[in-house]
């Protein structure tokens, strides 16, 4: 049983519910990421339920309704745990995610440690971007 900060039992959340060192994928799906008014083959919902899927309880999946980077869309931005921060890892940036298979490897890497514990599938150096300031201090992780 998880406990709220005051102690208490909090019979409201479950078991299983990722704590605050879960590594986080927040997924954009407001704006241009997730529309099929830019990318109109591609099946995003399919894509975010591969996400969640795909995560288990070591991974936390948010979305975000746009993290203002939407020249690569489809974003994802993968902030690491508690372990990974100490580590001195920062969030992860990705972009132009628009195949399933790059998916899958994000959400394994994350599943796997995620930034400053597992490394970098290389794939991935494929799809990293430095997002401008603006979209960075929007992102609350």
């Amino acid at each position: 049983m998880t406990r709220r900060r005051d102690g208490k039992p909090d019979k409201g959340r479950a078991a299983t519910e990722p704590t605050s060192s879960a590594v986080t994928v927040t997924v954009c799906r407001g704006c241009c990421c997730g529309s099929r008014r830019k990318h109109p083959a591609f099946d995003h919902e399919g894509q975010l339920e591969l996400i969640r899927a795909g995560g288990g309880d070591d991974v936390r999946v948010r979305v975000a309704d746009c993290l203002d980077a939407c020249e690569r869309s489809n974003v994802m931005v993968v902030t690491p745990s508690a372990a990974g921060r100490a580590a001195g890892a920062r969030p992860v940036w990705l972009g132009d995610l628009l195949d399933d298979d790059v998916a899958t490897d994000v959400i394994e890497w994350a599943a796997s440690g995620g930034p400053g514990i597992a490394e970098v599938p290389a794939v991935l150096d494929l799809y990293e971007f430095r997002p401008s300031r603006r979209a960075r201090g929007g992102l609350v992780g």
